[in-house]
């Protein structure tokens, strides 16, 4: 066993010291032409770095020293309310009682600078991430302490439809890749006090930010608890995309299924919030993440709760079925065709035949060429520029399934069988799962091809084991399927009337189980008299 865990320790590189060692406390000199110094050495060929140097005073000059980015932080902000009100306002400041040099500190922060986001600091790397994050640091000489100021200004696309999440009803707006645009995306729809926005940074040397939002009363503590632990384990160089959260505070890193939400649209986070999970928004990303994650709310679309809940309902039986068939019809033809054609119809069974003569190859052969063909056109379609993509998914698939029929290697079924797949793929609203489902689906062809019927039955209980014992932070991925109550049914495959959903699910262990006050069905009305019926 010892042996074991060395092997593993070398293997995860725990045997060695701490490649990134995080940073520590550095003092500020009172000299700025010291902390200057320092900094030029540390921003030693960075050309993007401003340094503006001056004093203040008129019957006594006093040194200070300006330092941002360019480009990052905000110019006009930076001139009119930092510097002018620094060179010009302060020089009116005359001595009074003690001398203004041991003031000046405070005289700068709370009397001169025109702006609304100031804090201090006595730590030199705190200054310096604070000055990468595009703020504006401040030295006075004299003093062991800095002045960050709020001076954010980077470039930001502004709101736009979400690309991958389309409704016909609802919001049009979507997150962008600035997390502070997000978070007031968010905070616009749930103005509670309650609703709590905790940001941290992740990543040694990128340092994102990372915003964790929930609703102080209503989450689930424990649940919350796991979200910051895991947060706080992650130790990388960078965090470039919320995927790479994801994947790293996911339960079950083998699992072909997401067991976190990712969505690009600010009424979904806000819904899941008021329903007691947690979002995660990271910066750089339109991307926000929603925990815990189960497999029924995966399948949901925010434009269910829009409509009337009879519409709803069919639509999301149409889902279900849509997601069945997108990973067994490919498996259900390669069982029938070549292990069980009489459990079919004689006439349908003897046209599937028919179609397939002169097709050389067998056809578990055959569906598998034509799937990784739709795989190569899909993908071509997502890595090429938009007019070119939807030119190339829809002449490449006709055009290749024509001729691969014409030339008998794969029969005309076989192509209709391949675009009801990739159509029902599209229908599911989580990309996520689709892939999911894209992966499983061609195991599941391999046990068709070995045991026919039996083969896809016994991949299928596979199947609902891994899901049985998959968990998204404690919280099982089959829910409201399995440990939940029947009242929580009335938001799974079957959405019910929105006044009929009085308590949040069961299976989140919310702080506040209660979300609305209970109201009947009909409201009665006598029209005649333009009273309610008593």
């Amino acid at each position: 066993m010892g042996i074991f865990d060395n092997i593993m320790k070398k293997f995860n590189g725990e045997d060695t010291k701490k490649s990134k060692e995080r940073d520590e406390k550095a003092a500020i000199p009172k000299d700025v032409e010291k902390s200057v110094k320092a900094l030029k050495e540390i921003f030693m060929d960075c050309d993007d770095i401003v340094y503006r140097e001056f004093s203040v005073g008129e019957e006594q000059e006093f040194k200070m020293a300006l330092i941002c980015i360019d480009g990052l932080s905000d110019k006009m902000l930076i001139n009119d309310f930092i510097l002018e009100e620094l060179m010009h306002a302060a020089r009116d400041t005359k001595p009074n009682g003690e001398s203004v040099k041991s003031r000046l500190f405070e005289l700068t922060k709370r009397g001169t600078l025109a702006v609304t986001e100031l804090k201090e600091t006595d730590d030199l790397n705190e200054a310096i991430t604070s000055i990468l994050s595009a703020d504006t640091v401040l030295f006075v000489d004299g003093y062991d302490k800095a002045i960050i100021i709020g001076t954010k200004m980077w470039p930001a696309r502004n709101t736009s439809e979400p690309k991958a999440e389309g409704v016909v009803r609802g919001p049009s707006d979507g997150f962008v890749e600035t997390m502070r645009f997000n978070t007031a995306l968010v905070r616009r729809r749930i103005r509670d006090p309650r609703f709590k926005i905790k940001q941290k940074r992740v990543g040694v040397r990128s340092k994102t930010d990372i915003a964790v939002l929930y609703i102080d009363d209503i989450v689930n503590k424990d649940v919350l608890k796991r979200v910051f632990d895991r947060l706080n384990d992650i130790d990388i160089d960078g965090i470039l995309e919320s995927g790479y959260i994801e994947q790293l505070i996911e339960d079950n890193v083998f699992s072909p299924f997401p067991q976190v939400q990712a969505t690009e649209r600010p009424d979904t986070v806000a819904a899941a919030i008021l329903e007691g999970r947690i979002g995660i928004i990271v910066d750089n990303s339109p991307f926000v993440l929603i925990v815990p994650a189960t497999l029924s709310n995966l399948f949901i679309s925010i434009e269910d709760y829009y409509q009337r809940w009879l519409v709803s309902s069919l639509v999301r039986g149409i889902r279900l079925a849509a997601g069945i068939m997108s990973f067994t019809l490919p498996s259900l033809y390669i069982a029938i065709t070549s292990y069980q054609p009489d459990i079919i119809p004689t006439r349908f069974a003897l046209a599937i035949a028919g179609s397939r003569e002169g097709v050389p190859f067998p056809a578990f052969i055959e569906a598998f060429l034509m799937e990784i063909t739709l795989e190569l056109l899909r993908e071509a379609g997502v890595r090429l520029p938009d007019p070119l993509g939807a030119t190339i998914g829809i002449v490449g698939g006709i055009v290749i399934g024509q001729a691969a029929v014409t030339a008998k290697i794969v029969s005309p079924i076989m192509v209709i069988i391949v675009s009801l797949t990739t159509i029902s793929s599209f229908i599911i609203p989580n990309y996520g799962v689709t892939t999911g489902f894209r992966i499983l689906k061609f195991g599941l062809m391999i046990f068709a091809s070995v045991l026919g019927l039996y083969g896809i039955m016994l991949g299928i209980i596979l199947l609902l084991i891994h899901l049985v014992n998959l968990k998204s932070f404690g919280v099982p991925y089959l829910a409201p399927f399995v440990s939940s109550k029947a009242r929580d049914f009335k938001d799974s495959v079957v959405r019910f009337p929105i006044s009929t959903f009085i308590y949040r699910p069961e299976y989140l262990h919310v702080n506040n189980k209660k979300r609305m006050k209970k109201m009947s069905l009909r409201n009665k009305y006598d029209y005649s008299s333009g009273r309610n019926e008593e």
